[in-house]
């Protein structure tokens, strides 16, 4: 695996990460921001610690192993968007950690958010993390899971931030949450 220096990762800092969105896109993941490995490589949940891709696969929603920490070939990608999933971020700015966004720049982020749903139409929107979402869209009390309100006409959920920074949280339990999501946009059938 490649490791970056310090001054490699630093010199990425407000950098952005192309989001992957394809025209089926039913699920549309949204992170808080880009990290700086994952800016370095331009690619979403790339730093090796992060269980965003581990999780997917366990979840069932792609039927084989990503490795983002040296980026998405166009082929990862292409794979990404034919299993009907998507990705992008509140704010499009790398940062050492998400705690240097300002409440403005997530709450920006949540009018681009909405701007973008009503143009991708996708089933459902993932949030991946409680505190962003919170903050972006002025929901204090938010709670995990399924909101009450729909976001741009798609069904919305919050779901546990991948971080490896998240120590309540297991690929396992990233995982279930995902595939119950799924099982939401259609893309995978519920259990029996």
């Amino acid at each position: 695996m490649k490791r970056f220096t310090r001054a490699e990762l630093l010199a990425h800092e407000n950098g952005t990460v192309d989001d992957i969105i394809g025209a089926d896109t039913e699920m549309l993941f949204v992170g808080v921001n880009p990290g700086l490995w994952t800016a370095a490589v331009n690619a979403p949940y790339a730093y090796p610690g992060n269980r965003f891709w581990p999780a997917l696969e366990r979840s069932g929603l792609v039927q084989r192993h990503f490795d983002a920490s040296h980026g998405l070939s166009p082929a990862d990608r292409a794979d990404f968007v034919a299993a009907g999933l998507g990705s992008t971020n509140f704010v499009n700015r790398a940062t050492i950690r998400a705690d240097e966004l300002s409440a403005d720049e997530l709450r920006a982020g949540a009018a681009h958010l909405d701007n973008l749903v009503t143009r991708v139409r996708p089933r459902v929107v993932a949030v991946l993390g409680i505190m962003s979402y919170r903050t972006a869209y002025h929901r204090p009390k938010a709670h995990m899971g399924l909101q009450a309100e729909r976001l741009a006409g798609a069904e919305l959920w919050v779901l546990p931030n991948p971080s490896g920074l998240n120590a309540h949280e297991t690929i396992d339990s990233i995982a279930a949450k995902m595939r119950e999501v799924g099982v939401a946009a259609g893309l995978l059938e519920a259990s029996a």
